[in-house]
């Protein structure tokens, strides 16, 4: 085996730079990016989503401009018209960035990912637009997925050594690389180099991948005994549980969709995998696999719409119930036309899927469109059924007459919109400017931290004041992925000193750590023996050379818990934690030897509707002074 030499990588990159312009360019934008967004972590939140959003940004001009690379070569146009095409896919691919917020709009997360898989799967046929050359399509897909792999394993062995390399220098040399040494490297390795070597194994002559008849042996055996066993388990437990819920005449549960689509993904994978070789004399019974895939999985889609709509109807639209139902409809339009026609078409699977993806995206007929318009209609409803609707306006509702149900889901639509969409999508029910309202939340500081919050933390503080603006404050309800609502019979709050990150020990001779998570733990210092005891209930023990110290929580937990103390000191990004003064969370023992003080730092107290308060965690330090 010949290893190349520095001549042909040399000769190999610059090729790839030659062939690939604006790619590169746009891995070096996005590179560069991350390293400044590293570098400006919870420094300065607007530049640091201005890396962000460029980040996103070149991740998706890479894969437009290689489409339209590979688009060009297919087509062979040459020349300025082959410089213009390309121009223009880059051109579309920065305009991007004025587009994509996902600082301001959770739900742009969401579309960035949808647009980089529509744009993956553009990559994926781009270069086989004209009809036939199933073949070539097939080659050329295994060569960029076996590439990608290769890609991967070079990065992460660069990586690893390399960090291994710093870290040695931090050890023996008494360096003092941190953590963001660590993440540049890695942003430079998976931008740089991962992308210049996976372009670099882009097959050029797309014409000769259809005359390219081989197929690798071990990707038949992985298929074969591999991915058609798997599927063959799903759909086995799949169909036995809808003969179940048939015959007890059940409503399906919620999981079965991600099983459904389980199977569809490693029953279509096993079948592309195997494409080339089903007409092989000895692989007959391929053809009959492929059959019974399809047939097997219109029952298994039939109770896919049932799951999706009994959710749809019950608690409205959502953008994951969209996909489910989207997902639900490709399928069956993918089975529907293999069933039907003899020659089967390959491409029409990416195809058909980059462009109900894209449809997802941006529209009126958007998931997100589509899923704000249902929920804003859910909240409204809820308004109106309590007479807090007035001249097309939210109003506060009164929070002693709206049930606990209607304002548990009132506040879980309510963050869903502010969170997925942003306070400004709630402009049409407020009379106030949310535009001004946002502005003002922007500007505030962080209570606990030098410096600006975090997207998520201004996220919730908007949420927050809606929550109380429309006199949802008592309220709290999450949505879990079986879609349940969960109100406040259970309630878990944080407390939290306004000295959380530091422990004043002025005046005393001993502190010690309450944190460790053992039964008993001994502490010998200066000739003291201290045992801490694993707390009972509320009550903790301290053992100092044989004086012994209770302390009982209890009454701590009553008076933080008291709904004075509590409005008094709730923090504005959350309605689950709250920042105490210090003497409130310390308690105080002392005998003729020692003072002590056990300083609660962190706290974490719950209760069932109807139960005592009681504390889940506990956190904090001995103070401990000889007298």
């Amino acid at each position: 085996m010949r290893f190349p030499s520095v001549k042909n990588l040399a000769d190999s990159a610059v090729l790839t730079l030659r062939r690939f312009p604006f790619e590169v360019a746009f891995a070096l934008t996005g590179t560069i990016a991350a390293i400044v967004k590293i570098e400006l972590t919870r420094v300065n939140r607007i530049s640091e989503s201005w890396c962000t959003r460029t980040i996103m940004m070149a991740n998706l001009g890479l894969l437009l401009s290689l489409g339209a690379t590979l688009y060009t070569e297919s087509r062979e146009i040459t020349g300025g018209r082959k410089i213009g095409l390309r121009a223009l896919a880059a051109l579309i691919g920065i305009a991007l960035i004025f587009i994509i917020n996902p600082a301001e709009r959770e739900a742009d997360y969401v579309r960035f990912l949808l647009l980089s898989l529509a744009l993956h799967l553009l990559v994926a046929y781009a270069g086989f637009t004209k009809p036939g050359h199933i073949q070539g399509f097939w080659q050329f897909n295994r060569t960029l997925f076996l590439q990608s792999l290769t890609a991967v394993l070079y990065s992460g062995v660069l990586f690893a050594g390399l960090a291994g390399a710093i870290g040695a220098m931090n050890f023996l040399f008494n360096f003092e690389f941190e953590w963001d040494t660590f993440a540049i490297l890695f942003a430079c390795i998976a931008g740089l180099f991962n992308t210049i070597f996976f372009l670099s194994g882009v097959p050029a002559n797309l014409q000769a991948l259809d005359r390219d008849l081989s197929y690798p042996k071990g990707l038949k055996i992985f298929t074969q005994y591999v991915l058609i066993p798997l599927a063959t388990v799903y759909v086995s437990i799949l169909l036995a549980y809808e003969a179940r819920i048939l015959i007890l005449w059940a409503l399906p549960k919620g999981l079965v969709s991600n099983l459904i689509l389980g199977y569809a993904v490693f029953g279509i994978l096993a079948l592309l995998l195997v494409y080339p070789i089903r007409d092989h004399e000895e692989n007959k019974w391929l053809k009959s696999y492929t059959r019974s895939f399809y047939f097997l999985l219109i029952p298994l889609l039939g109770l896919l719409f049932v799951a999706a709509g009994t959710r749809i109807f019950k608690y409205g639209i959502t953008e994951k119930r969209y996909f489910l139902l989207l997902l639900a409809c490709w399928l069956l339009f993918i089975t529907i036309m293999f069933l039907v026609r003899k020659n089967q078409n390959i491409k029409l699977i990416p195809i058909s899927l980059s462009l109900l993806t894209l449809l997802s995206i941006y529209g009126p007929q958007s998931a997100f469109s589509v899923a704000e318009y249902s929920q804003k209609k859910l909240l409204v409803d809820i308004f109106k059924k309590n007479n807090a609707f007035k001249d097309g306006k939210l109003i506060a509702v009164d929070s002693l007459k709206i049930s606990k149900k209607e304002g548990s889901r009132a506040v879980a639509t309510l963050n869903y919109l502010v969170e997925t969409h942003d306070l400004e999508s709630l402009q049409p029910y407020f009379s106030r400017d949310l535009q001004k309202v946002s502005d003002s939340i922007s500007n505030l500081k962080d209570s606990k931290l030098i410096g600006t919050f975090s997207n998520y933390e201004l996220r919730y503080r908007k949420f927050d004041w809606a929550k109380k603006e429309l006199g949802l404050n008592s309220f709290n309800s999450y949505y879990y992925e079986s879609d349940t609502v969960v109100t406040d019979s259970y309630v878990n709050y944080t407390f939290t000193t306004n000295q959380h990150y530091a422990t004043v020990v002025k005046g005393f001779d001993y502190l010690l750590d309450e944190g460790v998570v053992a039964d008993t733990v001994h502490f010998k210092a200066d000739g003291l023996i201290a045992t801490r005891i694993k707390a009972q209930d509320t009550m903790f023990t301290l053992n100092i050379d044989g004086s012994i110290f209770l302390f009982d929580l209890g009454p701590v937990i009553k008076n933080i818990t008291a709904p004075a103390k509590m409005d008094k000191y709730v923090q504005d990004n959350t309605d689950h934690q709250f920042v105490l003064p210090v003497k409130d969370l310390t308690l105080i023992k002392s005998n003729d030897r020692f003072e002590v003080q056990f300083v609660i730092d962190q706290i974490n107290v719950g209760k069932e509707k109807g139960k005592a308060w009681e504390a889940s965690y506990v956190h904090g330090s001995y103070l401990v002074k000889k007298r």
